[in-house]
């Protein structure tokens, strides 16, 4: 097998790994195991606090001490370890632990297979900015295929998924230890303060107005990111018939949101070319709302299900617009010294503290104000997701000040 193939083999399985439960761990706690919204909100936010500091630690690991192919496979081994152990939970309260240990173990290689290709493309000679998005592209398409499985399997509402998660990740672990070996870099200096080796100086970008205000909304809008993740599989279980194609297929239809980002991802370099960072951050924003308003109306009667895949489509500009665009402004914006904190900081911002918060908060609520006697108002859920995004949307546009440079977009993309 060539470079290109194993790189793009790791790629498959590392969103392969996720894709397998991600979207249907919520109709697993709230349908069949019949948690709250508040309990599975807790569970589901253990992605966004592992996110806060296991990339950081992991980068110092592979840096120092330790190949990065290495500490990447025995981090999947590890994760599929505690996923096997998943099923035998009955308590939401020990599950909070059971999937934070895992996210502790998955959250990091995602970064680190990033890390792991952008070397090995570099040590074969490869030029990385044409080679690498092909090959990431397969992470998304295993991240779909996983979903299938899991739908065709009809393990979205059974312990099942966390098997078959399981199962691929101890292959992608001793998989892992067959590729090219990247031993560390130890590019950190030896004098660098733990603040430095933790990337942590980036947070004085916070004294710069316009960077800080677009790190804070990154965070508000980074709170909605996983929200059609954590509750639309069980959204669109609830709402479908007994026996419907709906129900029967709630993961099939979800995946295409993820068949969407494959598209708008390579329409971007035209819409910020023409409209420049902030209008296509707005564009994201106006697309969540959208993305939150389907999926509200598609709970009544009538036109719900194409609503819904309206919805889906819409999800691929919703996601990564917000995403590109924004590390488009980190890169263009930011000093090159601490560019690589600062696009951690970002991540943290968005799936750190952003996810943890709407993780927690949208369990709350949800509970709280559209649950009446066990059962949910999905149509209000949205609604007021939508109504979120939408306040979001005015205040970034109102307080965001960005001029637009082609310029600077175009040097960025070459």
């Amino acid at each position: 097998m060539n470079i290109k193939n194993k790189l793009t083999l790791m790629s498959f399985l590392q969103f392969f790994v996720w894709g397998a439960w991600l979207i249907t761990i919520g109709t697993y706690c709230m349908n069949a195991k019949g948690w709250t919204g508040a309990q599975f909100g807790a569970i589901f936010s253990t992605l966004g606090l592992s996110s806060l500091f296991m990339p950081a630690i992991t980068g110092i690991i592979a840096d120092k001490w330790l190949n990065a192919e290495k500490l990447y496979g025995l981090l999947h081994i590890f994760y599929g370890l505690i996923l096997l152990y998943v099923p035998q939970v009955n308590n939401p309260d020990t599950l909070y632990y059971v999937i934070f240990g895992a996210m502790i173990c998955y959250m990091p290689t995602i970064s680190l297979s990033n890390s792991i290709a952008y070397t090995i493309l570099k040590n074969n000679n490869y030029d990385v900015v044409k080679v690498f998005p092909p090959i990431r592209v397969w992470g998304t398409i295993g991240f779909i295929v996983a979903m299938w499985i899991t739908n065709f399997s009809h393990s979205n509402v059974n312990a099942n998924q966390f098997y078959i998660a399981a199962i691929a990740a101890f292959i992608l672990g001793v998989y892992s230890f067959s590729l090219p070996k990247c031993p560390p870099q130890k590019s950190i200096s030896k004098d660098a303060s733990l603040l430095e080796q933790l990337g942590l100086t980036a947070f004085k970008l916070f004294n710069n107005y316009k960077i800080a205000i677009f790190l804070i909304f990154s965070m508000f809008l980074g709170a909605a990111l996983q929200l059609t993740n954590m509750y639309g599989d069980a959204y669109l279980m609830n709402i479908a018939s007994k026996g419907s194609f709906v129900e029967k297929n709630s993961t099939l239809i979800m995946s295409i949101s993820q068949i969407s980002e494959t598209l708008f991802i390579v329409t971007i370099p035209f819409f910020l070319k023409k409209y420049g960072i902030k209008k296509v951050m707005l564009i994201s924003m106006l697309a969540w709302v959208l993305r939150f308003g389907f999926f509200s109306f598609g709970a009544s009667e009538g036109l719900g299900l194409i609503l819904v895949l309206f919805s889906n489509i819409v999800y691929g500009m919703a996601f990564d617009f917000f995403n590109i665009s924004g590390s488009l402004f980190v890169e263009t914006t930011t000093e090159s010294k601490i560019r690589s904190s600062a696009q951690g900081l970002f991540m943290m911002m968005t799936n750190g503290f952003g996810a943890y918060l709407g993780s927690k908060v949208s369990g709350y609520v949800i509970d709280t104000y559209y649950t009446h006697e066990n059962t949910k108002d999905w149509h209000g859920i949205w609604f007021a997701f939508a109504v979120y995004a939408l306040i979001i949307a005015i205040l970034f546009s109102i307080f965001f000040k960005h001029k637009h440079n082609p310029q600077e977009v175009a040097e960025i993309s070459h």
